[in-house]
């Protein structure tokens, strides 16, 4: 370039995807420096060289950036971020209205709520009891799932992880309930497991688990909030997302 010669870059590179995006970046801002750093020495009527070079880098520069945030990030979630907390709330839903309503069922096929009716147990604790056995084994999933997410997938809980905690314990404790409904209306086995099945896939798709609400029309961000998936994935996306206060999904 000093001699006057047209100089020509070759970048072999073995990184792909947003890495290899990052060093052609790295090495056109590197060439397009030692351009301008040409034009400027040139415009003086400098010979270019190291020291031409450095006294123009000491230069006060007459363009200057100032960064500060904007707010909160806007982007919708994508990868594990979106995957995991969609997983963790679907399935939630899943065992619920199969296993822990099958259960229900079954104990009503087979006599087993008569046979406690004649014991000295009040119905209070027969209903807190059976609603507790079903968010018990809701908590184990979802326990499970956050520490496989975790330690195998780098996920990355925000900053207020004791409140994705409460809000999962709290979904935990509504799917529980349906569980017990569903057991109860049910008249048999197959009954309660298809009802399961059909309604946790079509709430979970309305309700942004399978991908993220806010990449869809407005009227399905509307209906989002009227399904308890959707109440439990948009509490996920501001806490962990959007970085969002507790309190702002207290609602939830």
């Amino acid at each position: 370039m000093l001699s006057g010669e047209v100089a020509k870059l070759q970048l072999d590179r073995k990184r792909t995807g947003i890495d290899g995006d990052y060093d052609t970046f790295r090495v056109g801002r590197a060439s397009y420096t030692v351009l301008a750093d040409l034009i400027v020495s040139n415009s003086q009527g400098k010979t270019p060289s190291v020291e031409t070079f450095e006294s123009i880098r000491e230069t006060p520069r007459a363009l200057t950036l100032t960064v500060e945030a904007a707010g909160n990030r806007e982007q919708p979630p994508s990868g594990f971020e979106q995957a995991i907390p969609g997983l963790i709330v679907m399935f939630t839903l899943m065992i619920m209205t199969t296993s822990g309503a099958v259960l229900l069922v079954v104990e009503r096929r087979q006599g087993l709520l008569r046979r406690l009716a004649y014991t000295p147990i009040q119905r209070r604790a027969v209903v807190v009891g059976k609603w507790g056995g079903k968010l018990a084994l809701g908590l184990i999933q979802i326990s499970f799932a956050m520490i496989t997410g975790t330690l195998l997938f780098g996920m990355d809980w925000g900053p207020n992880l004791w409140m994705v905690a409460v809000m999962l314990v709290a979904n935990a404790g509504a799917m529980a309930s349906v569980a017990m409904l569903l057991g109860t209306l049910a008249r048999t086995e197959g009954i309660a497991v298809g009802i399961g099945v059909a309604s946790t896939n079509v709430l979970a798709a309305l309700g942004g688990c399978w991908w993220p609400i806010e990449i869809t029309p407005q009227w399905m961000q509307n209906l989002q909030l009227f399904l308890p998936t959707g109440w439990a994935m948009d509490s996920m996306h501001r806490l962990i997302s959007f970085a969002d206060t507790p309190s702002s999904v207290l609602p939830h």
